[in-house]
């Protein structure tokens, strides 16, 4: 977000070579590709390039694919035809998803089943905190949120602000721009503390559309979205909260809600409270070998 593209690259890599949700990560050069090319395309009618882009998320990708190579060599290459799983006998599995499937029982809905109804309660925390941090963006500004950005694009504030600056000087004026409308921001967070209301973290009561609601977070959101509805739908929901603990948009809805009055003051010493507690707690239990996780 701050401009620099081929480290961030590099961390994502190295992010998908311990864990493989990691190529997730170049879905923000993909939302990044998508804004250069409207407006290439739509705004300075100009010849598309984007070697670039795609060059970083191979970079990304690398580490997993490096990973399949090697399973396969080490699981099906070169082995008898009796000796093989029923992975080898399809040409085009994957190592990471035939495991979970064939040995976990990890697969769309499957897990929802009675007796997995304590391990959904013990993600049910951060589930709920990252659906409500999702659907409270979603309803703060649908438009951007259901066009991708798109909607906001001409704006000084959107993400195309981000992603379109030519040079040194433009990105100084979107940073110069951005640490005005901060002051402002402020002084509008200030003002309406000082005032008593009360709001639920679910609802928006005409809220501006800056901080949390900012549309430079877009990519966040959805980065988060997909994530949450894997943990819920196809993954063990009991790892949810490790599994989702990485996601910025998490800690940052919760520090927005603690900046809140009201109800939402509430709702944040709630989930300090409970973050408190799971690292003390999860950490006897989980060292202890027990379902906590």
């Amino acid at each position: 977000m701050s401009g620099t593209s081929n480290v961030p690259a590099i961390f994502f890599a190295l992010s998908g070579s311990a864990r493989s949700n990691g190529v997730l990560n170049a879905g923000y050069y993909g939302f990044k590709a998508l804004h250069q090319s409207y407006d290439a395309v739509y705004v300075k009618k100009r010849a598309l390039i984007l070697s670039v882009g795609a060059l970083r998320c191979i970079c990304i990708f690398f580490p997993f694919l490096a990973f399949q190579a090697y399973g396969y060599y080490n699981i099906c290459y070169g082995r008898n035809p009796d000796e093989m799983r029923p992975l080898v006998q399809k040409e085009d599995s994957v190592v990471v998803w035939f495991y979970p499937k064939s040995l976990l029982g990890c697969w769309l809905l499957k897990y929802f089943q009675l007796k997995q109804l304590p391990n959904f309660l013990l993600a049910s925390p951060v589930l709920s905190l990252a659906f409500c941090s999702i659907f409270s963006y979603l309803k703060a500004d649908p438009k951007s949120f259901f066009s991708l950005g798109f909607g906001t694009t001409l704006k000084k504030n959107s993400s195309a602000a981000l992603f379109f600056s030519g040079g040194k000087e433009q990105v100084r004026d979107d940073h110069h721009y951005a640490a005005k409308q901060e002051v402002v921001n402020m002084r509008q967070r200030q003002k309406s503390m000082t005032q008593e209301r009360s709001v639920s973290p679910c609802e928006n009561q005409g809220k501006a559309k800056s901080g949390y609601y900012s549309v430079i977070l877009l990519p966040f959101i959805y980065h988060l979205s997909f994530m949450a509805a894997t943990a819920f739908f196809v993954m063990h929901v009991q790892v949810a909260t490790r599994f989702l603990s990485a996601s910025p948009p998490l800690y940052w809805f919760a520090s927005y809600l603690m900046t809140s009055a009201g109800q939402s003051r509430i709702w944040a010493h709630l989930i300090w409270a409970y973050a408190a507690s799971y690292i003390l707690l999860g950490s006897l239990l989980f060292s202890n070998f027990y379902p906590f996780t």
